[in-house]
């Protein structure tokens, strides 16, 4: 059973920075992918950015230019590097891996961008 971990969180004004960060229990990362996905009030949950094992990432175009994902060698830990935070970016944002077939999610965590 793995357990991913979310942190980073918080209020922050618009043009502002956050890292969040998901720990994962087992080195996971080093072989399976990690996806952030943001769910705002009222609205579906969304694909935010991916990392492969390879270190391959991708972020969708909303984000694009303003968050990167990243992941560390020891394959426990993936962080989103939030920049040019704005409005719309407020959100729960959470952390997802498939591993052999089984989801798993983090908790979330609350990113506030205050206008």
């Amino acid at each position: 059973q793995v357990q991913l971990v979310e942190s980073g969180g918080g209020l922050v004004q618009a043009g502002g920075s956050l890292q969040l960060s998901c720990v994962a229990s087992e080195r996971i990362f080093n072989l399976w992918p990690a996806r952030w996905y943001r769910q705002a009030p009222g609205k579906q949950r969304e694909l935010v950015a991916v990392v492969v094992s390879n270190g391959i990432t991708n972020v969708v175009d909303a984000v694009k230019g303003r968050f990167t994902v990243s992941k560390d060698n020891a394959g426990r830990t993936v962080y989103l590097q939030m920049n040019s935070l704005k409005p719309d970016d407020t959100a729960v944002y959470y952390c997802y891996s498939l591993v052999s077939g089984r989801t798993y999610w983090g908790q979330g965590t609350q990113v506030t961008v205050s206008s």
